[in-house]
């Protein structure tokens, strides 16, 4: 009786194995359309607010682009002095945003 339920978990076990057979990994793409409608505008042409915010928030990066959306939401271009950059977004009161 032993003999038998031990074949029988055996068979069990073996046909579960075959059962699973090889992973199958499926690649899926995901492309994100950035509708990025800013335009450029010249630096000097920030509001004071957008200006005074990227000086007291980052006292040694400079602006080296800017650009304006139709919502007056300005995205910022700043290079800090150790050459590291990034992108900023703030409203026309100079508060931070994120899109």
């Amino acid at each position: 009786m032993k003999k038998l339920f031990f074949v029988a978990v055996l068979s069990f076990g073996s046909l579960t194995a075959f059962a699973q057979g090889e992973d199958v990994a499926l690649e899926t793409t995901q492309t994100a359309i950035a509708q990025d409608d800013f335009s450029e505008i010249e630096t000097s042409d920030l509001p004071e607010a957008v200006s005074r915010a990227v000086s007291t928030d980052y006292p040694s990066g400079s602006i080296s682009k800017a650009y304006v959306n139709k919502q007056e939401q300005y995205k910022l271009e700043v290079t800090l002095e150790d050459g590291t950059t990034g992108t900023l977004y703030a409203d026309k009161d100079g508060n931070w945003i994120e899109l």
